[in-house]
């Protein structure tokens, strides 16, 4: 089977260079070409301002938004979307962290007409047989929201229990999507967390039925003769439902249609169902008489890996010949034309290729064919960007001022219309498909001729260092070479010397973004180059305490009776992880706390102590003295381990060629009493970052050895250009001093990596990255690194009492991010500044930073 998308878009896209300048004007943020690899230099304000005036918008994770159609701004992050049934209105359900619910928005005008805000929302929506009701899942709630529906406007009228659930409990039926019955008289109910489909009696509002699923139940589907379908997020399989001789449904069978099933979509007359695997870029076709996938229809980028697309909703056309797939990666909606085998329509002309793209706004969740025109429900809409009314410092700061400019209300959604395009042949999408390839950037990359034997110095081996959360204004805001602000420094010279120095040393990137917003995708951007649509989905409800659990490392940390047990690993990316790259190539690795959890964790672990990698790969390659995550620990003992082991490579005159390390004290445990204060743990992480560079300059493998270090996300700290931008630092022979002002990313350090190690791609994200081959000299500087001490001391405390000691006994610091932020970030604020410095808030708004404390 060919894939019509690599070969149309290799063939319309223009190659374009790799070092090209590059803008994030949706988030403030600007990119240009360093100098020469010999000697980096400051870029003038004067020349930067000319630059970012002419540059295009970007996103963190490189992509840039180019979208058709008019648009209509709605709430936070929708997720889910139907039309009223006279078609007069679209009806979205909101999944963010500002709020969660129902909206309304009248087509003709383009007017949100009602927004009605419920506890929690995931997923599920539909209209009664007779239009007269609308049903919307209610998510942590266990219940789904009834609504009686009359010209135009929803009255909620009562909710359907699923499961009882105590008061400030988290959910356990969790509904996600739903489906009413043929005659009306059952609501079939996919609840998420409970593994099952259960049938509600519309009458009684009593559950009648509950059949077992296969894991994360997402999407269902009535056929015309009643027939059920159900997809398994977490799993592989529809499971099929069929009516009883004597009234309810029979479970009839589970079919196989591939690893991740979400979206759902049947065709008119019920013998095709179209089944969307967003993390393997596929969409499965069944045919539900035979209950067999006849075709699967390939929906990945033009090149590299077939990941990266994230289809995730469907929509067919009023003729069942034309399928449409909102490419939530891509920011499009990918065109298929079905062949009459695959539509089932004797008459259709399409041999299932994908004819173009058509290019919409960020992170398409939803999408509907009305006639002509498609409704595309975007969930993160036009993009972050500035907050010019969030206070900044020396001003007071207000929750409720401006709640969309505050930190954790910025993300909205958007609604795009796009008339007169359903209907478009493949010459009408040729330039909007060449519009989407240009803006994800699908000419250049490592799809282009370049040959990374020549672009690097002769490095063998690669250590990449993981950190938590800091901005780079708290800490090289006060490098007067680079573009920072000195009011927004947490963590000064004194206090990070090592990371000053080895800046100083090794070069400033000044415009280094990582991709994610908070640990969840932090780590999955830093280890696998790509997020799934199940982490994307589910964070907002988990950072929102809208229930859920932490499952976004391999792990289901936060499950009562599963703590820090490993998992399905539902956001795990088809195509894997880093070590999988490296394992799949024949390159030597070890582990140093990423993606690990205390031996004991599990009752069936053979391992009495230390600490184990979640993956069997991962395991058989983790250093089982190195400690994960866990504030009571210091960065020290990290740096004792990983030292020791590198005293050992050098006996043996041998080392892995790719070394994973986590050193997460930096994240501190605020003002917490009786812990390191929070000079004291970024001091702690310095000096172990210190220690670790100046042993490995003192060893043979420096010659041939590059650190990458780099904060898996930036967490809402204050930074004065966008809070993605965070500190990164290169270090190796070959790096030389001075600024380095050309935009880069979490991907594009993976890219280096891959190029540098001989390793394919892990999604389009890297693939297509911008890796970093012009900032190299040509001889290296052997000279070693001498380590420099904080001023101060370790072991520095935390006073036992005090407003920032009873704040911080509210907050969780067992694992990264489940502390609520804002508060968090106001104690370290307070306990670094002063009382009498007023908190500024961040002065530029990531794409999901969710509040926890609802």
């Amino acid at each position: 089977m060919r894939d019509v998308g690599r070969e149309l878009l290799a063939s319309a896209t223009p190659r374009r260079n790799g070092w090209s300048a590059a803008l994030l004007l949706v988030f403030g943020v600007v990119a240009c070409r360093s100098s020469t690899p010999e000697s980096p230099r400051t870029v003038p304000a004067a020349e930067r301002a000319a630059t970012e005036a002419n540059q295009p918008a970007r996103l963190p994770t490189g992509a840039r938004l180019d979208p058709v159609g008019t648009t209509t701004d709605v709430g936070s992050m929708p997720l889910a979307m139907i039309l009223s049934p006279d078609g007069a209105h679209t009806v979205l359900l909101l999944n963010g962290w500002r709020e969660q619910g129902v909206q309304v928005i009248e087509r003709r005008t383009g007017t949100v007409v009602q927004t009605l805000e419920q506890p929690a929302a995931f997923l599920g929506l539909a209209f009664s047989p007779d239009g007269r009701t609308l049903y919307a899942s209610g998510g942590n709630q266990d219940v789904v929201y009834r609504y009686a529906w009359a010209s135009g406007r929803a009255t909620l009228t009562d909710s359907l229990v699923l499961a009882k659930k105590a008061p400030r409990t988290n959910g356990t039926s969790y509904p996600a999507g739903i489906a009413v019955s043929i005659n009306g008289r059952h609501l079939y109910v996919a609840e998420n967390l409970a593994d099952s489909l259960a049938v509600v009696d519309l009458t009684t509002g009593a559950v009648v039925q509950r059949f077992a699923t296969e894991r994360y139940p997402y999407g269902v589907v009535v056929a015309p003769d009643s027939t059920v379908y159900v997809s398994a997020w977490g799993g592989s399989t529809v499971s099929i439902f069929r009516p009883g001789a004597t009234g309810g449904l029979v479970a009839a069978a589970r079919m196989k249609v591939g690893r991740h099933p979400s979206a759902l979509l049947l065709n008119r007359d019920g013998t095709r169902l179209f089944a969307a695997s967003g993390s393997t870029d596929r969409v499965a076709v069944i045919d539900t008489r035979q209950r067999r996938v006849i075709i699967e229809l390939l929906d990945p980028p033009p090149a590299g890996p077939a990941e990266g697309s994230t289809p995730n909703a469907l929509a067919l056309s009023a003729d069942g010949t034309r399928l449409f797939v909102a490419e939530a990666d891509n920011n499009a909606i990918a065109v298929f034309d079905l062949a009459p085998a695959t539509s089932n329509v004797p008459g259709a002309r399409g041999d299932d290729l994908l004819i173009g793209r058509i290019p919409v706004q960020w992170y398409p969740a939803a999408v509907i064919a009305a006639g002509d025109t498609l409704l595309v429900a975007n969930a993160k809409g036009r993009g972050t960007g500035p907050n010019p009314r969030l206070p900044q410092p020396g001003a007071p700061t207000s929750r409720t001022n401006e709640p969309r400019s505050y930190t954790l209300g910025q993300l909205s959604g958007t609604l795009s219309t796009i008339p007169g395009i359903t209907g478009a042949d493949s010459n009408a999408l040729r330039p909007l498909t060449a519009r989407v390839a240009n803006a994800n950037g699908w000419g250049g990359g490592r799809s282009a001729t370049v040959d990374p034997r020549r672009s690097y110095p002769p490095f063998m081996h690669v250590i990449y260092i993981i950190k938590e959360n800091r901005t780079y204004d708290q800490v090289f805001g006060d490098m007067p070479e680079g573009d920072g602000d000195t009011s927004l420094v947490f963590f000064p010279r004194p206090v990070s010397p090592n990371h000053h120095a080895l800046a100083d040393r090794f070069g400033l990137f000044d415009r280094f973004f990582v991709n994610a917003e908070a640990s969840p995708d932090g780590h999955n951007w830093s280890m696998a180059a790509y997020t799934t649509d199940y982490l994307q989905k589910t964070v907002p409800s988990n950072y929102s305490s809208r229930g859920r659990s932490y499952d976004y490392e391999g792990t289901n940390r936060n499950t009562p009776g599963k703590s820090q047990v490993p998992d399905d690993d539902a956001a795990e990316p088809d195509n894997g992880y880093l070590w999988d790259l490296a394992q799949r190539a024949g390159v030597t690795f070890r582990n140093y706390g990423e993606f690990v959890i205390p031996a004991g964790s599990d009752p069936n672990d053979p391992m009495p102590a230390g600490y184990r990698g979640v993956k069997p790969f991962l395991a058989a390659h983790t250093n089982h003295d190195f400690p994960g995550y866990d504030l009571t620990i210091p960065d020290q003992r990290r740096a004792d381990v990983w030292i020791a082991e590198l005293g050992e490579f050098v006996q043996h005159g041998a080392m892995p060629r790719l070394q994973i390390v986590r050193l997460p004290n930096d994240h501190t445990a605020g003002a917490r009493a009786g812990s390191p204060t929070p000079r004291a743990y970024m001091a702690d992480n310095d000096l172990a970052l210190g220690r670790m560079i100046e042993a490995l300059s003192r060893s043979p493998f420096w010659r041939n050895t590059v650190v990458f270090v780099l904060e898996d996300d930036a967490q809402n700290g204050p930074d004065h250009v966008d809070s993605h931008r965070t500190p990164m630092l290169v270090v190796s022979p070959y790096n030389r001093p001075g600024v380095i002002h050309r935009f880069a990313n979490t991907t594009d350090v993976l890219a280096t990596i891959e190029e540098i190690l001989g390793l394919d791609a892990l999604s389009q994200f890297d693939h297509y990255g911008r890796p970093l081959r012009e900032i190299w000299a040509k001889e290296p500087d052997l000279r070693p690194y001498a380590l420099l001490t904080p001023s101060v001391s370790l072991s520095e405390r935390n006073p036992e009492t005090g407003r920032g000691a009873r704040e911080s006994a509210t907050l969780d610091f067992r694992f990264e991010d489940i502390a609520e932020e804002d508060l968090f970030n106001q104690v370290l604020w307070r306990a670094i500044k002063g009382e009498n410095v007023p908190y500024p808030g961040p002065t530029r708004m990531p794409a999901l930073e969710f509040k926890r404390d609802r």
